[in-house]
């Protein structure tokens, strides 16, 4: 079973929702070991103090602030548990806003947390998500993780709530510091369309199970192949970025793609349009040439042709 990493309360208002956080993610990454190149042998990570020395035990340490260079204070567990904060021991609700709000801070998360209610709070826990997601709001919050206050956000979450922890604004760094153009360029209209199309061609029901990490996939068969004696693979070639020339090109033949992959009909492309136009164009002229000598040659013929003359009776 699951361990909870944290406990505590949901508090809104006078509302009190006792809680347990658990990690809704895990890492599936590959990890290596740090091998001395001589003879492979794994190099030992020790703790060492160099006042005495030797190497100490993590157990003979404690946590230290350095207020001042060479200067520390040490803060134990009681202090950090002592601090006179509400967020220690609870999620403190500080505003509901809209579940998609424009505000792009948002976009920053560091971590994900289950919310799983104690059964004598299960009945507002409850009342709580269904309100979050009937208005469709999200709960902005504070709480202390691991000796950290951080700012939350609370969803809901398939048969629970989910908190995402999120970065202060002054944590995220400025665009100023790219180097961004101060006008924007203009998409020609031909080009827009052709975006447009082309993302069109790709919009579909996002489902998380059809995606796989092909990296680590990758690196255990190499890894594997390694172990076994075999030769591996050449690796795959960078993509050449698209040249400015070439978007109007590199967007058709992406179209053309996509709605191949779907067992659609590609879409004319601008050129082959252009062309069936320009086409189209000399095909009629070649027809209009004809007709209009045809009309001109009456036209002369009856401007030549002597008028009749009436008979007197």
């Amino acid at each position: 079973m699951a361990r909870a990493m944290w406990r505590g309360a949901i508090q809104f208002g006078l509302v009190t929702i006792p809680v347990r956080l658990y990690l809704a993610t895990e890492s599936k990454g590959i990890s290596f070991n740090m091998l001395h190149d001589k003879d492979l042998s794994r190099i030992q990570m020790k703790t060492y103090c160099p006042v005495d020395d030797e190497v100490i035990s993590r157990a003979d340490t404690v946590k230290g602030f350095e207020y001042a260079p060479g200067q520390y204070v040490v803060v134990t567990d009681e202090d950090l548990a002592a601090v006179p904060l509400k967020t220690v021991r609870a999620i403190e609700i500080e505003l509901f806003t809209a579940a998609n709000p424009d505000n792009a801070a948002v976009r920053f998360v560091k971590g994900a947390y289950y919310l799983e209610p104690d059964p004598i709070g299960r009945k507002a826990f409850y009342l709580l998500r269904e309100v979050l997601a009937d208005k469709q709001l999200t709960a902005i919050c504070k709480v202390v993780i691991k000796d950290r206050e951080v700012l939350g956000a609370i969803d809901p979450f398939s048969t629970t709530m989910l908190l995402t922890t999120l970065h202060w604004p002054d944590e995220i760094r400025s665009v100023a510091e790219l180097d961004l153009p101060a006008e924007l360029p203009e998409a020609k209209p031909a080009e827009k369309a052709m975006a447009e199309q082309l993302i069109g061609a790709m919009t579909a029901e996002f489902d998380p199970t059809a995606y796989h990490d092909d990296y680590r996939e990758a690196l255990l068969k190499l890894i594997e192949d390694k172990v076994a004696g075999q030769e591996t693979v050449e690796p795959v070639a960078p993509q050449p970025a698209t040249n400015i020339v070439d978007l109007m090109a590199a967007l058709e033949a992406s179209v053309k793609a996509a709605v191949e992959a779907r067992g659609q009909t590609p879409p004319t492309s601008v050129d082959a349009a252009r062309s069936a136009k320009n086409e189209a164009k000399e095909a009629k002229s070649a027809v209009k040439g004809p007709l209009k000598s045809a009309a001109k040659g009456d036209e002369q013929a009856e401007t030549s042709a002597p008028a009749k003359r009436r008979k007197s009776a």
